[in-house]
């Protein structure tokens, strides 16, 4: 049983309050903040015996412009998916049998959907029950570095090419911490100008996150500024009870030469070692950036990338776009 006259949702909020291990992107606060083009909303599963949830799922629904409804993730936040609070003590053979059990029940609660896609947290290695029930998964990566006791040593795992910048940018540059994210919104949009894009989220999405965060005092706006007073970089961090997460990160393409975000993302790392936790680069699979998160010495994470399409219109417009040219519509006369 539930609780009584609780929705799913009111149930949730009660467990965000309650239990520090959530981490940040699964926060109800923080769904609130990013879920704007549709609502979002919780499985939750409570145990009778103890009197608490013991998983929740969340999810975020967007509906298509045919009425599809779609289950997917919300802009910045890197991952949702399942999270489970085990009984203490279990023998693996009961951890993995509890787990197998609340992730189908979880699955099972979930509504009626045309298409889901989620990021699972790293700590979820087993999505077997998804499988089992028709889903299919591809694996991301994000770097992790896990332990910050000794920042001396931690330097030291850097590439040299990293440490070269760093040391090169504190000889131009000077690190600001701002609460000022209009100028760190301008920042980012010089990056994706640089390559000719358009940064994909509004000034006011981001003034909505960062009021969120500012409120929940779980966010810092570093800015690497030189004498002439011109920003060369800057890196937006979020944290949770456990990581410190590299969110965004932006540089003035002109400037691009100065070692400034190494030199921000040093600062990140050691603001997670002085609140003894761990740094999330939040990873990558565009090569470049790939290698240089990993030149920090971070541990590379995989992490589960789980779809389902239900839709036959959606699968066969899946199917269609990943055709071959030659099996396309007018493609096959030249075959």
């Amino acid at each position: 049983m539930t609780p009584l006259n609780l929705s799913q949702k009111e149930i949730y909020r009660q467990f965000c309050l309650k239990e520090e291990s959530l981490p940040v992107f699964l926060k109800d606060w923080w769904l609130d903040a990013v879920c704007f083009e549709g609502p979002w909303d919780a499985v939750t599963l409570y145990d009778d015996e103890s009197k608490q949830v013991k998983a929740v799922l969340p999810y975020y629904r967007v509906k298509g412009r045919l009425g599809h409804s779609y289950l997917t993730m919300p802009h910045m936040t890197q991952f949702m998916g399942p999270w489970i609070l085990y009984p203490p003590d279990q023998k693996y053979t009961r951890k993995l049998s509890f787990e197998k059990e609340t992730l189908e029940e979880l699955i099972h609660r979930l509504p009626t959907f045309d298409s889901f896609y989620q990021n699972f947290h790293y700590s979820l290695t087993n999505w077997l029950p998804f499988y089992w029930e028709g889903f299919q998964q591809s694996t991301g990566y994000t770097y992790v570095l896990e332990n910050l006791a000794d920042l001396d040593e931690t330097s030291r795992q850097f590439k040299e090419n990293i440490r070269r910048e760093i040391r090169k940018a504190e000889k131009e540059v000077s690190v600001q911490v701002e609460n000022d994210i209009e100028k760190f919104y301008h920042i980012a949009c010089k990056t994706y100008a640089r390559q000719e894009l358009t940064f994909p989220l509004s000034m006011e999405f981001m003034e909505r996150v960062d009021d969120a965060c500012e409120r929940n005092n779980c966010r810092r706006i570093l800015f690497a500024v030189d004498k002439q007073g011109r920003v060369h970089a800057s890196v937006y961090l979020v944290w949770d009870s456990g990581s410190v997460y590299h969110l965004i990160s932006g540089g003035d393409p002109k400037l691009r030469t100065s070692g400034a975000t190494s030199l921000l993302m040093s600062e990140g790392i050691r603001l997670a070692a002085e609140m003894k936790k761990k740094f999330d680069f939040e990873g990558s699979m565009i090569r470049p950036i790939e290698r240089f998160f990993s030149s920090f010495g971070a541990v590379q994470k995989p992490y589960s990338q789980v779809s389902k399409v239900n839709s036959g219109y959606l699968r066969l417009k899946a199917f269609m776009k990943e055709k071959p040219t030659f099996l396309k519509k007018g493609g096959a006369k030249n075959f």
